[in-house]
């Protein structure tokens, strides 16, 4: 479980070392009004640039031009991921740092994820159940008309 401590300035502390740090900046963008919330359980869309701690880019959804979908909080994703990503408004931008027990663990994912490596991820939540905003449906291949 994360726990935080939220200033004012909107930076968050986290108190264990066994969870996602978001750095000392967590939100590089954060719309004004947050309509529309991640939670576990909720359908997420996710845009990232996933990099190790040198900078070397591993993994990038916008580079393929193609978002990632999954359920929040189904282990379906590394748990940094899982965690990292709750609370998030659609629209937010947000970066993750996540140590190697949150993420692959000793083993990695060769061959571009070292065992034992902290990964930085940049995010952007997309959509929410196939949601963009409060009232607004994402485009989605198989919607109805």
């Amino acid at each position: 479980m994360l726990s935080f401590l939220l200033h004012s300035n909107d930076s968050i502390t986290v108190t264990s070392h066994d969870t996602v740090f978001f750095g000392s900046s967590p939100f590089q963008y954060k719309p004004e009004s947050c309509t529309l919330q991640a939670h576990k359980g909720d359908k997420i869309k996710v845009h990232y640039h996933g990099t190790l701690t040198d900078g070397s880019v591993f993994d990038s959804s916008y580079d393929r031009g193609d978002p990632f979908e999954f359920t929040l909080g189904n282990g379906q994703v590394i748990k940094g991921w899982d965690q990292g990503l709750l609370g998030m408004c659609v629209g937010e931008k947000r970066k993750l740092r996540i140590p190697a027990k949150m993420g692959y663990g000793e083993r990695g994912s060769p061959p571009k994820i070292p065992g034992g490596a902290t990964l930085v991820f940049d995010t952007e939540l997309i959509a929410v159940n196939g949601r963009t905003s409060a009232g607004a449906a994402a485009e989605s291949d198989d919607s109805e008309l």
